[in-house]
């Protein structure tokens, strides 16, 4: 579409150039029409009128060749990427990506290809995202062997032996299971599960299973975590212990998460913007210090009067906060259940995101999203 209309703007240009200077081209060859064009010029100079006229034929045009280019841009990021057969697992109940807890990571990598980026998790190890332009998103954790240990998707690349895919409705994952976990142990402590519906735990064999629900879309399946037994127990506490890198890996994590999204919604995806993450930390690590959970801080300024403090210029910007879930994973998906939160993360004008994370005295993260235009 965006070429089809450079090549009809193209064309009125020539017909327009034929109409004032066709006659002069036949008669008096490129040195005559160079000549009337010249004196053209000098004319028009003269009318203040065509001259408003012209500078707005200018910015049309303008505006025009923006438009194209954004949506050209736009296409070449969405370019779809195949989708992988999905096969149901024959050993387990769920897969993701046709791939299975105990899979090594040489054939993991075989149906991915390369990693895209590896991140410090709240299990201690990393989360290995696989994506191309963020289409078939999943995150992978290995143990020390090299196989997987964890499995997470937000894109409809669910498996299951059960009749359980991306897109199933509640009720019916409840009815092929026994009833949800409301508490998960750690240790001598049981920590209650409060989950306000939007996905439920299942303990399936030696497998720690949660799935997803997207409320705003009839409470059916969006995502799928999937943990193996081992790698769940050697989190001594129901929070990650706190870290530098896992601050920066909540980070970088919610970030994959919310392009998952935005692509899975027909969008295109955002920059990493680390000016702005430098502002969205430092809001998260304030609110965590200083126990408050708002938008606005202690000293009364919004997050356009923080951004506007940092010098970052932007031309329409946007925040998300939320405090205390488990990881990333359940940040986002919380964010997504809340229709302003949702907002923010499906706005097809913004262009760019930062994100910052910090903690409180109870291991409990805080996160905060700035979304701007530039």
């Amino acid at each position: 579409m965006p070429k089809l209309r450079n090549i009809l703007l193209l064309i009125v240009i020539g017909f327009g150039f034929w109409h004032f200077y066709g006659d002069t081209l036949r008669a008096s060859g490129v040195p005559g029409v160079f000549g009337k064009m010249q004196t053209d010029f000098n004319s028009i100079k003269e009318n203040p009128k065509i001259n408003e006229t012209i500078e707005s034929l200018q910015s049309q045009v303008q505006d025009l060749f923006k438009i194209s280019s954004q949506e050209e841009q736009l296409e070449s990021k969405q370019k779809s990427v195949e989708k992988p057969k999905l096969k149901d697992p024959v050993d387990q109940t769920f897969s993701i990506h046709n791939i299975e807890i105990g899979h090594k990571r040489s054939e993991v990598e075989k149906k991915t290809g390369a990693p895209q980026r590896s991140t410090t998790n709240e299990y201690g190890v990393d989360w290995v995202a696989y994506h191309e332009r963020y289409q078939n998103f999943l995150m992978v954790a290995y143990d020390e062997n090299d196989r997987v240990a964890g499995l997470y998707t937000n894109q409809d690349l669910i498996s299951s032996s059960i009749g359980v895919h991306y897109g199933t409705a509640r009720e019916t994952v409840l009815a092929t299971q026994q009833d949800p976990l409301e508490y998960i142990r750690k240790g001598w402590v049981s920590y209650q599960l409060n989950s306000n519906d939007e996905y439920d735990l299942f303990l399936i064999g030696d497998q720690y299973v949660t799935i997803f629900y997207d409320q705003q879309e009839n409470n059916t399946v969006t995502a799928i975590l999937i943990i193996n037994e081992e790698l769940e127990q050697r989190k001594e506490q129901i929070y990650g212990e706190p870290s530098d890198e896992l601050k920066e890996g909540f980070e970088y994590q919610l970030f994959d998460l919310t392009n998952a999204a935005r692509v899975k919604n027909g969008l295109p995806t955002l920059d990493w913007d680390e000016d702005v993450k430098e502002t969205a930390r430092s809001h998260s690590t304030d609110m965590a210090e200083n126990g408050y959970f708002n938008h606005t801080n202690l000293a009364g300024k919004s997050p356009f009067d923080r951004m506007s403090a940092d010098n970052i210029k932007y031309q329409m910007a946007g925040e998300n906060i939320a405090m205390g879930q488990f990881s990333s994973i359940f940040a986002h998906e919380g964010l997504m259940n809340s229709p302003g939160h949702r907002k923010n993360i499906l706005q097809k004008d913004f262009e760019a995101l930062g994100i910052g994370v910090g903690f409180n005295q109870e291991r409990q993260p805080y996160f905060t999203e700035n979304f701007l235009t530039p």
